[in-house]
């Protein structure tokens, strides 16, 4: 099992109540176009958070909000008490806060392996001076960030594919691949982008797991966008709803099931048919 010492504080998961994310009032448009309407939520610590809705409620320039690839028009996006509204993705990274694409963004001509260990911020090995007069230094990390990625993808169960080009994985494959570089950077807090889109359900199985045992043994927080309501309402508590930009309602999955005005707007007849 892999570990991450530095993932979370040693109270945090007695703290489970503990919010690290705050959504406050934030607005974005484009245009004339609205896309997030002063929208507001908090995920709490050591969660699986859901964020669920149609195609064009906002959720995704929600998650770009968030991880600074665009900055909000008003409101503000606090983690861990700290205001990040107007941080660069890199900075937000560093501070333990990181996300996945819901199209993989993995480097394809580099091998699984080498992804990974890609990954971790400041080597050594990132300056010419290092290779040319710290040569014993820079093996030892690299060694050390070698043994790090091969913990992860045995965590994962892609060690098969190790050496693997990374643009020859499948599309389930690369979904595991991101979740491993996620690790790599060992995040308090990490943000999916429908993890669930293009796998197959073996490989769902085995993601929907990963993510369960990190967020129940690990304390990592998890938010995530998806349209398989099957995989919502068996892996997230609470559930958030986005509808025209704002968040409609949150609750538990059986608040959301139960709620009329998200069974006909978002979650179609499946669960509409259960409840007769």
């Amino acid at each position: 099992m892999v570990t991450h010492p530095n993932t979370v504080q040693p109270d945090a998961l007695s703290a489970p109540d503990q919010v690290i994310l705050e959504v406050e009032d934030i607005s974005k448009s484009f245009g004339g176009l609205r896309a997030v309407d002063h929208c507001s939520f908090s995920v709490r610590r050591g969660t699986i958070t859901g964020l669920i809705g149609p195609n064009g409620a906002g959720k995704t320039t929600v998650f770009n909000a968030i991880t600074g690839f665009i900055p909000p028009d008003t409101g503000r996006i606090m983690f861990r008490g700290e205001d990040i509204s107007h941080l660069r993705p890199d900075q937000i990274f560093t501070r333990g806060l990181c996300r996945t694409f819901q199209i993989p963004r993995e480097h394809g001509t580099m091998s699984v392996l080498e992804n990974l260990m890609l990954v971790p911020m400041g080597q050594l090995g990132e300056r010419v001076w290092n290779t040319l007069f710290r040569r014993g230094a820079v093996a030892r990390e690299e060694l050390q960030y070698r043994d790090k990625a091969l913990e992860v993808l045995a965590y994962l169960q892609l060690t098969h594919v190790q050496d693997e080009y990374a643009a020859n994985l499948s599309g389930g494959q690369k979904k595991l691949l991101e979740m491993g570089r996620m690790l790599m950077a060992e995040p308090e807090l990490i943000l999916l982008d429908e993890p669930a889109a293009g796998v197959n359900r073996t490989l769902l199985k085995n993601i929907t797991s990963n993510i369960q045992t990190l967020a129940h043994e690990r304390g990592i927080t998890f938010l995530l966008i998806e349209h398989d309501m099957n995989m919502v309402m068996s892996l997230c508590d609470p559930v958030i709803v986005m509808s025209e930009g704002r968040k409609l309602v949150e609750g538990a999955p059986a608040e959301i099931r139960s709620n009329q005005a998200v069974l006909e707007a978002y979650l179609g007849g499946q669960y509409a048919a259960a409840e007769r």
